[in-house]
């Protein structure tokens, strides 16, 4: 069983704003300038269907401003949800917080730890980093892509930003 967690700490109480633009217009959560973009079927809601890339889920709960859940239907052997979701530490904070559980099956059990792991977690320091950005103006510490996460990219024939080489 996978049990993989991201949290971002944020300064007053717009990150729950923020995951209510995922897959919009004026998406402020998903860097979709480095990675694939979010795309559903309809605006936001339980039930739109998408994903990005190859990664396909549907929207299994969504309660704006607070979080979103999203079921998995691929890559094969997937059998679990992501989500982002807020928590409030303190009267001055919120934590954005992203989820992934993940019962794999094969063939996931060997493509997860070795793919979509590392690209998963780099993906998600991005979306928390943009989050950042879009709540502060700035990101105090960048996340930067390992060297395995740029050779798979590299792989699949996404080329790393020059800020990230």
């Amino acid at each position: 069983m996978v049990h993989n967690l991201h949290v971002r700490r944020l300064p007053g109480s717009e990150a729950g704003s923020l995951i209510d633009t995922l897959a919009g217009p004026e998406d402020r959560l998903w860097p979709a300038g480095s990675w694939p973009p979010m795309r559903f079927d309809r605006p936001l809601a339980t039930g739109a269907t998408g994903g990005h890339g190859p990664v396909r889920y549907r929207v299994e709960s969504y309660t704006p401003g607070r979080s979103i859940r999203f079921r998995f239907s691929a890559p094969r052997g997937f059998d679990g949800f992501h989500e982002f979701s807020t928590a409030t530490p303190g009267p001055e904070a919120t934590e954005l917080r992203h989820v992934l559980v993940l019962r794999s099956r094969f063939p996931a059990w060997i493509t997860y730890p070795l793919f979509w792991r590392p690209l998963h977690d780099a993906l998600i320091e991005d979306c928390l980093d943009q989050a950042e950005r879009a709540v502060t103006g700035g990101v105090r510490a960048p996340a930067r892509w390992p060297p395995y996460v740029r050779l798979l990219r590299g792989l699949i024939g996404r080329r790393a930003s020059p800020s990230r080489r």
